[in-house]
């Protein structure tokens, strides 16, 4: 499992329309197979800086992925979004493997 780290740099005045564009990764995403771990956009700090997670087997499941993504009509509508609005001024894409497996149980208070 690999899990896919999207730094935004956004435009501040825009964090509207980037939120849209979020809730609508989290109908797309997952129902073309990953598994979203969410994004999150500014609340306090930097007015700019705006991340999506997600989970995904193996890098050729995140190729395939990416095609039912793009195949997907909303999928489709959110890039066209992004493109037309502009509200996006750059994004980093990394992948990450968790290190810290297994987790321990969390105490309770």
């Amino acid at each position: 499992m690999i899990t896919c780290l999207i730094r935004y740099e956004i435009d501040p005045f825009r964090r509207d329309a980037f939120a849209a564009y979020a809730r609508n990764w989290g109908q797309a995403i997952p129902r073309c197979g990953a598994d979203l771990i969410g994004y999150f956009g500014p609340h306090e700090g930097s007015a700019t800086a705006a991340y999506g997670v997600y989970n995904i087997e193996s890098l050729a499941e995140y190729e395939a992925y990416r095609a039912r993504l793009a195949a997907d009509p909303l999928g489709r509508e959110n890039y066209d979004f992004a493109r037309r609005e502009r509200f996006i001024l750059r994004e980093d894409r990394i992948f990450l493997k968790n290190l810290s497996l297994p987790h321990a149980p969390g105490v309770a208070s």
